[in-house]
């Protein structure tokens, strides 16, 4: 069986933080599907497509990674996908609180599905995509946060 796991998230941008999330999992899937999904209860900075295009020129060498979008529930998707796993990065103690609520009803609802999660490395402790929009927002310098791709 082939092991795909889904990265969901809004990517809104998406940032150093979550490309090192998707690098280290790649030894341990064969496949990985960021999958940009839609929240209804965020307001995103940056279009879909624009979203996509990021995330397909950072990982254009990696035949492993792809992106797709999706609106509705994650576990849905993940059947849609054939994924019986979801990835999520934890970058502390509230990420894990947050995370395995979600992770947990995932399990209630599908219970083939797995969350798999990876600490971030330290250095990208303080980086999140909510920081980095309220910095570019507010005029600051949000580059050493973002993949080189991330151009806007």
């Amino acid at each position: 069986m082939k092991r795909i796991a889904l990265f969901p998230g809004t990517f809104d941008p998406i940032t150093i933080g979550h490309v090192n999330i998707v690098e280290r999992a790649m030894q341990l899937f064969d496949e990985i599907v960021i999958g940009i999904g839609h929240n209804s209860s965020k307001t995103t900075l940056f279009p879909l497509a624009q979203r996509e295009q990021w995330i397909r020129d950072i990982f254009a060498s990696q035949p492993k990674v792809k992106v797709q979008s999706y609106e509705g529930l994650t576990v849905t998707f993940c059947a849609q996908l054939n994924a019986h796993y979801i990835l999520r990065g934890l970058r502390n103690m509230s990420d894990f609180d947050y995370e395995k609520n979600i992770a947990q009803m995932n399990k209630l609802v599908t219970p083939t599905v797995e969350t798999v999660f990876l600490m971030c490395d330290p250095a990208y402790t303080p980086i999140s995509s909510s920081v980095v929009r309220d910095l570019i927002r507010n005029g600051g310098d949000a580059t050493p946060f973002l993949p080189k791709e991330v151009i806007f």
